[in-house]
């Protein structure tokens, strides 16, 4: 078991002076003492249909990490690519219960934002009934093995978690940019429409990553609504505001690395003045990269 590292534990207390964060997450949301959740990024073999070489260890070792934090967080948020697999084959679905076997040592919730391995692998891709590629069995794994035990049928949907004393209110909204389709788009208006302190936008390609056919129109329903940030994976690294000032890359979960950097997962954590602070964790020494630590408020806007 790994030992907790003394920087892990103060930024963890610094979250809140109220103690201990107390929680009622569930698979539609629930509440929280403070806002304070785990993000995940790309986990993937190298090569497809290698379910051998599924990188095991590594998501292995980041679930473990988060659950011998001394607050793990109440739930977990990951960013797409789980699987990479003939699209029409058997070995996605197996790639994923390697996932899911692993995600067994965090005893928290986990909300899945579908990639583009999730349908055939393309970044044009786009899945779901009607669209271009269809019902593949990687998608059919994705929503069955992933999705189901959240009691989630879409690909697309938003949870909320709101303060336990009533005074902030927050909601993660899940885009699935590789199944997209004008149902979509009306619904991704309507829930940023809702009202609330905190929004966050989890979506797996960066705005940069403009091919996939959910890209461009999401973003264009975003710029009308506000929100804190926009998490997204797809690039294996983690990055602030390459693309966009208000979004941030957490794609190093195990999938090749497209950088120097090591694989790891994020803290999201509020702070006693409402700023959203971002830390990523080496998933080796459990320790923060004090160099990529930023912060917002609730509106998007840099904290100091």
């Amino acid at each position: 078991m790994r030992i907790e590292s003394l920087a892990v534990l103060a930024i963890v207390m610094s979250c809140s002076s109220r103690g201990g964060i107390t929680s009622t997450i569930g698979p539609t949301g629930g509440t929280e003492s403070t806002l304070y959740f785990a993000v995940v990024g790309d986990t993937r073999p190298a090569t497809e249909d290698d379910t051998a070489g599924y990188p095991t260890p590594i998501i292995s070792a980041i679930f473990s990490d988060l659950a011998a934090l001394s607050q793990p967080p109440p739930f977990a948020v990951s960013t797409g690519d789980y699987q990479y697999a003939n699209p029409y084959g058997p070995a996605g679905a197996a790639q994923l219960q390697l996932y899911l076997n692993a995600r067994g040592a965090y005893s928290g919730m986990q909300f899945f934002a579908l990639g583009n391995h999730e349908c055939t692998g393309a970044t044009t891709s786009n899945c779901g009934a009607g669209n271009a590629d269809g019902i593949t069995n990687n998608y059919i794994a994705f929503v069955t093995l992933l999705l189901g035990p959240i009691d989630k049928t879409s690909p697309y949907y938003s949870i909320e978690v709101d303060a336990t004393d009533g005074s902030w209110t927050a909601k993660l909204v899940f885009v699935a940019a590789n199944a997209w389709d004008d149902t979509q788009s009306s619904w991704l208006d309507e829930a940023l429409t809702e009202s609330t302190t905190y929004t966050f936008v989890v979506r797996h390609e960066s705005a940069s990553a403009d091919t996939a056919p959910g890209v461009n129109p999401s973003e264009a329903i975003m710029a009308n609504h506000p929100y804190t940030l926009a998490i997204v994976g797809h690039s294996h690294e983690y990055e602030h505001g390459a693309s966009h000032p208000r979004e941030v890359i957490i794609g190093n979960g195990g999938a090749p690395l497209s950088t120097s950097q090591n694989y790891g997962y994020a803290l999201f954590m509020q702070r006693d003045d409402g700023a959203i602070q971002v830390d990523m964790f080496d998933y080796l020494s459990n320790t923060p990269d004090t160099s990529f630590r930023f912060a917002v408020y609730p509106d998007g806007s840099p904290a100091p």
